[in-house]
């Protein structure tokens, strides 16, 4: 009787922890499907990575070499760079494709809910905690999580992401059960990791974990002969939904966008572009120049007149001049602006500068 009383006790505590299972992936598998709802509805500024530069080819060949690894890859650049393209396109070449591709703007969300977000939290963890709660780590698994602007991720919760890093391991807001994850890394950020480093603004260990293997991804004037290739792109992605039939580019507004430095690099681009469409209401695009213009930053000199491109241009021909036009090697012009020698060259070139027959 006893033992008849003891196996079933056996078999609910079974069913109980079997339901409680199913209860879990059930969970998992809603939260995965309202994130890749998410994911379709929202806005993607560039859908394929556009271009033949030598700098951008660069890229995609440390693309092609990382991607079928497992490793950490850190994505740096500056704002409007494509880096979430990059962080794409690893995934899409690596074993890890057939899962989900996850991704969170750590300076999109508030410090106190960043852990939750991440980690996931448990019910009563906190005043609002409601329900159990999955985190991104759990909803990429066998996939891949890219933490975009990482370098704004709070100092408090450094630790927790550098475990996870490590030992592929967490534990959700409010809970005590260790939850094991099979996920790859790929952060990005605009700022100096190094320099928050130095400042204690951001870990050391972190950054050496983030800092496997790291992609720089260029900036948009350092391969300006990306842009016929961009605008041509844009303007065929923007056709259909604006009903529009732009057949001609003119070659001097091409001229015009190879010669402007783009501070907001692609997604500058991209959105002078949508508003050009907007404005082009025959075969020829129509791209408002004098807009480039008045986003040129100016100079502040004595007599006001010159523009921040008449300073630089004056300074590199001046630099040289010292240097014999010597652009590479330790004592070259390069090195002397803090610059790479292809950085300076594709400078060169947007500027203006060539090197005098007398020289």
């Amino acid at each position: 009787m006893i033992e008849a009383v003891a196996r079933q006790v056996a078999m609910a505590v079974a069913n109980c922890l079997a339901f409680q299972e199913i209860a879990q992936l059930t969970q998992k598998l809603a939260e995965e499907r309202l994130y890749l709802e998410s994911e379709i509805c929202a806005e993607h500024p560039i859908e394929e990575i556009v271009g033949e530069s030598r700098p951008l080819r660069d890229v995609l060949q440390q693309v092609e070499t990382v991607a079928p690894t497992d490793a950490t890859v850190l994505v740096l650049g500056e704002t409007g760079t494509g880096k979430e393209l990059i962080a794409r396109a690893i995934h899409d070449r690596s074993g890890r494709r057939e899962r989900t591709f996850v991704k969170i703007n750590c300076a999109a969300i508030p410090s106190g809910v960043l852990e939750s977000e991440l980690f996931g939290h448990e019910r009563g963890a906190f005043t609002g905690a409601i329900a159990q709660k999955i985190g991104r780590f759990e909803v990429a698994e066998g996939g891949t999580l890219f933490l975009d602007e990482v370098g704004e991720i709070p100092l408090e919760l450094q630790p927790k992401l550098l475990r996870v890093l490590q030992e592929q391991e967490f534990e959700r807001v409010g809970g005590t059960r260790t939850i094991k994850v099979d996920v790859r890394l790929v952060a990005a950020t605009n700022r100096d990791l190094a320099r928050l480093v130095e400042e204690q603004r951001f870990r050391d260990d972190l950054y050496y974990r983030l800092n496997v293997f790291p992609i720089h991804v260029p900036p948009l004037r350092e391969r300006p002969e990306d842009i016929p290739a961009l605008v041509r792109f844009f303007v065929q992605r923007l056709a259909r939904p604006m009903n529009r039939h732009v057949e001609v580019i003119p070659s001097e507004t091409l001229e015009a966008l190879r010669r402007y430095a783009w501070p907001g690099n692609v997604r500058e681009l991209a959105n002078l572009l949508e508003r050009a469409m907007i404005l082009s209401k025959g075969r020829t695009l129509e791209v408002p120049l004098v807009e480039l213009e008045r986003r040129r930053p100016r100079a502040h000199h004595e007599d006001g007149a010159s523009t921040l491109e008449d300073v630089e241009r004056t300074h590199i021909r001046r630099v040289l001049g010292e240097t014999n036009w010597m652009l590479g090697g330790p004592r070259g012009a390069a090195a002397r602006l803090g610059m790479k020698r292809t950085t300076l060259q594709s400078l060169m070139r947007r500027l203006g500068i060539t090197r005098p027959r007398a020289a």
